[in-house]
Parts: C-alpha cells; sequence; structure tokens
C-alpha cells in the first residue's frame, strides 16, 4: 500500500476562502466536537462530529462537492479519506484546520 496521499485530497484554507467567496456550492463541514465548535467556526459551515460521519453519508454523497475540517487537519484528512473510500471523491479536506484559517484567513476566528 502506498504512503501517498490521494490525489487532490486537500485544500488550502485559501482556496476555501475563493470558493466562499465566489459562493460555490459545495458543503462545508466541521468535523470537530460540538464545545469545540461553540468555541470557533467558520461562517456558513455545519456540524457534523467526526463519529457522526458514518451516519451522514447520504447527506454528504447528495451535496456533492464537501470540504471537511477540523483544529488542526488531522481528523479531517481522516474523514476524507474514509469519505474517498466510500465513493466520495469531490470530499476535501482543509489543511491545517480551523487554526490555519485563523492564521491566514480570518484573525478574528478565536485560536485555542
Amino acid at each position: 500500500m502506498s504512503d501517498t496521499p490521494p490525489a487532490n485530497i486537500e485544500i488550502s484554507p485559501r482556496e476555501v476562502a475563493e470558493l466562499l467567496a465566489l459562493n460555490t456550492d459545495f458543503l462545508l463541514v466541521d468535523v470537530r466536537e460540538k464545545w469545540e465548535y461553540e468555541i470557533s467556526r467558520i461562517e456558513g459551515a455545519v456540524l457534523i462530529p467526526m463519529s457522526e460521519i458514518p451516519g451522514s453519508l447520504a447527506r454528504l454523497r447528495e451535496a456533492g462537492e464537501s470540504v471537511l475540517y477540523c483544529h488542526h487537519g488531522v481528523r479531517s484528512f481522516n474523514a476524507t479519506a474514509w469519505l474517498r473510500s466510500q465513493g466520495l471523491e469531490r470530499a476535501r479536506s482543509m489543511a491545517g484546520g480551523i487554526e490555519r484559517w485563523a492564521v491566514e484567513i480570518d484573525p478574528r476566528v478565536p485560536r485555542y
């Protein structure tokens, strides 16, 4: 088995900001826990904690394109890899998570 991540599995915060600015039709999914979501979040994101991703497969499939994020990008990467294994090839993980988003895109987003 290859250690190389699947092609195009990650997207940068800047690319996500551009998609949001262009009103691109995609589902922005926060896979963190509710308590983390209450501390900070990206406007327009829906909360689907990682443990609920399998039960939300139909919703994610229906959305077509989705971008997942977490705190630092590890949980969202793993969830995205799983979604890809389920045939959702248009799922991507935001590299660096909300931490990188707060540093590079929106410093008003609380860091924790």
